[in-house]
Formats: structure tokens, sequence, C-alpha cells
């Protein structure tokens, strides 16, 4: 991609700025609050499927030094933004450009800490295609969300956690498919506003876990009952994980 085809993003209040395709695939929130998710230590290995741009990776290096990033996708392109980008921010990250279907093996022979994802949202058999090929590549699904959880928890160490975000409809997959792979998982329901539906879910696992099933009250993402104006308008809590890097627990 040259120069105008992109723009230089900021995220993180600043911390961290991202090139990402003008048309085309652009991450936003989802991508910040996946990383704040995750309870990741120095030292620590994480991979990301489906990494993109590198969004959701490079937003949790940015709050934990010192962790093993590895990030896995598919298009050529967004692959090579990512890779652009960790070395721009000078967060260490590998990059390995391939599909979660067939492993490339210098992904394959690893396990990870933690696995985290922002698997496509939409199932295209209900839905109208993205005209941008890119766009399209990373909302519609073409990888059953059965096959991106398999993966994942086949990559996950044990006693590791794997880590998604996705839309709330489609919870009673999630937890399908989680549960015959993981334990101790978790549920945080996403809602814009006080007294509405979660329109998405943060869900996490373990690798081996035992835990009871845990579904978290609501994390409410916006101030007030309505939009009142042209700005933003998220809760304080949400506001220091978007602009200041704050983590956000499952328990919070």
């Amino acid at each position: 991609m040259t120069a105008p085809d992109l723009s230089h993003d900021a995220f993180l209040g600043g911390r961290l700025r991202l090139y990402q395709p003008r048309i085309g695939y652009r991450a936003g929130v989802d991508a910040v609050l996946l990383a704040a998710s995750v309870d990741a230590h120095p030292d620590q290995s994480v991979l990301e499927l489906g990494c993109g741009a590198g969004a959701a990776i490079l937003c949790l290096g940015a709050r934990v030094p010192g962790l093993q990033l590895t990030g896995l996708e598919v298009q050529d392109r967004y692959a090579a933004l990512a890779r652009r980008n960790a070395l721009e921010n000078d967060i260490a990250l590998n990059v390995v450009t391939g599909d979660l279907a067939v492993m490339p093996d210098q992904i394959a022979q690893h396990r990870f800490d933690h696995v985290i994802a922002n698997p496509p949202y939409f199932d295209r058999n209900a839905s109208k295609a993205a005209l941008d090929p890119g766009r399209e590549a990373a909302l519609g699904e073409v990888t059953p969300l059965a096959l991106w959880l398999r993966v994942a928890s086949r990559r996950t160490a044990p006693g590791g956690y794997v880590h998604m975000i996705h839309r709330a409809e489609r919870l009673p997959d999630l937890l399908a498919h989680a549960a015959t792979h993981l334990g101790s998982i978790e549920v945080l329901p996403l809602a814009p506003r006080t007294g509405r539906p979660a329109t998405l879910v943060l869900i996490c696992g373990r690798k081996g876990g035992r835990a009871a099933f845990r579904l978290h009250a609501p994390w409410v993402l916006h101030a007030g009952d309505t939009h009142d104006g042209d700005r933003e308008n998220y809760t304080e809590r949400t506001a220091q994980i978007l602009r200041h890097g704050a983590a956000l627990p499952l328990g919070a």
C-alpha cells in the first residue's frame, strides 16, 4: 500500500499509532477492548489469530511490556502493515502470514500462554458481503467459528487462556464450541448504554480450567441514556481503557 492509501491513527490516547487502509478493514474499539481483557504478565507468550494490521496485539504489547508476541494473518497486505506498525511503535512482534485452517509450522510447533482473536462477525448466509476484499475477509465468516475455537485451544498451553470478542447474538455458538475445549469460562457482555441490550461479548476460557461458568454484569460503554451530540461520551471507566491503556479485567 502507498501512503495515500493509508491513514495513521492514534490508539490509547496516542501511545500507539497504527497505519491502516483508508478503504478496507479498520480496527476500532473492539480490538482495544479485547487487548484490555487479557491479564498477561511480562515474559508470557501471546498469539493473535487474525491480527490484521496489529491493533489488538500491539495495544496489549503497549500496556504490558516484555511479552513474546506473535500474530497470524492470512492477508499479505495486512500482515505487512502489522510488521510496519510493530517496528514503528518499537514493540517486538513476530507476524506470520498464513491461514489458521492450515497452521504454519512456525506457529504449530509452539503453545502460548494467551491466544486472542476477534473472529469475523457476520454469517454471510444471513448478511451482505462487503465490497472491499480486505474488509470482507475480516468481517465475513468463512472459517467456521468452531474452527477458530478449536485452533485457539490447540495453540494454548495447559493452564493458558483463550480470549475472544464477538457479537452478542453469537454467544450460544461461542459457548457451545468453547465448552468442548476449555473450562473456567467467563463472559462479559458489552452494552452500549445502561438499560440497553449487549451488542458484544468478551469471552475467556482456560485450558484445563475447572471453575464454574461466570456471567458478569454488563460493562457499559457510553454514558447517558442517549447520544447527546457530536462528541464522544464514553463512561469514565471505558475512556480509561481506550485513551489511557487501562486493563479491563472480566471480574470488574
